[in-house]
C-alpha cells in the first residue's frame, strides 16, 4: 500500500514538474505531458481507492 502512493506522489511530482516548465519555457508540449500524467494518476488513484473501499464493504 505505501508503495502504490509513493508512486501516486511521484507521478503528482512529476506533473507538477511539468507544469512548472511549461510556465518556464511556454513550450505547450510540457502542458500536454502534464494533463496527461495529471490523468492517469487521479485515474489509478480513483481506482486503487475504490478497490480498497470495496474491499472493505465485503
Amino acid at each position: 500500500m505505501a508503495v502504490f502512493r509513493v508512486a501516486i506522489f511521484l507521478l503528482l511530482f512529476a506533473a507538477g514538474a511539468s507544469f512548472a516548465l511549461y510556465a518556464i519555457t511556454s513550450q505547450v508540449r510540457y502542458k500536454h505531458t502534464g494533463l496527461a500524467i495529471l490523468k492517469w494518476t487521479l485515474l489509478a488513484a480513483f481506482v486503487f481507492f475504490a478497490v480498497l473501499i470495496a474491499d472493505r464493504l465485503l
